[in-house]
């Protein structure tokens, strides 16, 4: 058994006896049950069978991800209330915020497109920060609402469909190849995006099921 930052594998149910149920976890790829060990900060469980990640401790405690949690918000915010960057050509000056950008597409008879920008650009990054300001907040005072469990799952969900990365890569190639046609002026939401990229890194690498297991009232735990 190693152990360490790349991950280690848990106990094998299959040699553990007595063991508390709710220590025991199927591996959602080959279905291997397994006993889980207590983690250190930064470690993962592996399953013995297929190496698939079946939990990982975070480094960072509740409190602390609280608070990228929050600096996520406010530059998801300045990221979509300003304009992502100015275009000047022969005097005439054009600016848009990803808002304007999706209604364009969607005046264009572009709405697929545009619903997809939307979902994938706007909604699933809200939706995932402000399920995970709901869910740290309730651990950080010490209790766990009905609404814990239904968040969780929300997040899982929703998860997959955050692509703020894409849209970051997408706007940087636009901006290479409008250089040349136009000059072309950074706003504040493209200092906003680029910042919000490299928090929603931090906050997605947080596993939220590990809040499931902090005990009630626990607060900042690890």
């Amino acid at each position: 058994m190693s152990a360490g930052p790349e991950g280690r594998p848990p106990v094998d149910a299959g040699v553990a006896a007595g063991i508390d149920e709710d220590r025991l976890v199927a591996c959602p790829e080959c279905d291997r049950l397994h006993v889980l060990l207590p983690l250190r900060a930064g470690e993962k469980a592996r399953c013995v069978r297929c190496g698939t990640i079946l939990e990982s401790a975070p480094y960072w405690r509740p409190d602390q991800m609280l608070a990228l949690v929050m600096a996520a918000l406010i530059a998801f915010l300045l990221a979509n209330a300003y304009p992502i960057l100015e275009l000047r050509v022969q005097g005439s000056v054009s600016r848009a915020t990803l808002l304007d950008a999706v209604l364009a597409l969607w005046r264009e008879d572009r709405q697929l497109v545009a619903a997809l920008v939307f979902a994938t650009g706007l909604l699933a990054p809200l939706a995932d920060l402000l399920a995970m300001t709901a869910l740290l907040a309730a651990v950080l005072a010490g209790r766990r609402p009905a609404y814990f469990a239904p968040l969780l799952r929300l997040i899982q969900q929703v998860r997959p469909w955050g692509m703020i990365e894409v849209l970051m890569l997408g706007v940087l190639v636009s901006l290479i190849k409008l250089s040349h046609l136009a000059q072309v002026v950074p706003g504040v939401a493209l200092w906003a995006f680029i910042a919000l990229t490299v928090l929603l890194a931090a906050v997605l690498s947080y596993d939220p099921r590990w809040l499931w297991q902090l005990p009630a009232g626990r607060k900042g735990a690890a």
